[in-house]
């Protein structure tokens, strides 16, 4: 038996909205953010390389990692909210990816990283930031 959402107050009955049994009658639709998308194809190519970088230089790889991983989620909780709130996120996703940008142009110059997959990357960062730009400037 499939029950639907019980807005009454009946606690205690197992047909709370905390129930697991408890459904939605209309699913939810999925909306994909594309610099979403593509934030998660640049944060794992930048984590792949940032894990082949030599311990002496760990700490910085360890900032690519955090950086890299703070914009998908950022731009994935932005999406969530509304008004300042979702700026908010918006902007400090704009800022890591600034963040990796920086980092991963260091361990290329440090010979590193393979410079070529990094220009990639980068390239690729290069473009959520623009994405990300007109998220919060849409009418600039």
């Amino acid at each position: 038996m499939q029950r639907t959402l019980d807005i009454g107050c009946r606690t205690g009955l197992g047909m709370d909205m905390n129930d697991p049994e408890v459904t939605m009658s209309k699913p939810v639709a999925h909306t994909n953010l594309i610099a979403h998308e593509k934030a998660l194809d640049a944060a794992g190519e930048s984590i792949a390389l940032a894990l082949k970088v030599p311990a002496p230089l760990r700490s910085i790889a360890d900032q690519v990692i955090r950086a890299a991983n703070s914009v998908a989620a950022n731009l994935a909780e932005g999406q969530g909210r509304i008004g300042r709130d979702r700026l908010h996120f918006w902007r400090i996703a704009y800022a890591s990816a600034r963040e990796v940008d920086s980092h991963l142009q260091l361990l290329a110059r440090a010979g590193a990283v393979d410079s070529g997959r990094a220009a990639q990357v980068l390239a690729t960062f290069d473009e959520v930031r623009a994405m990300i730009w007109r998220l919060i400037n849409p009418t600039r």
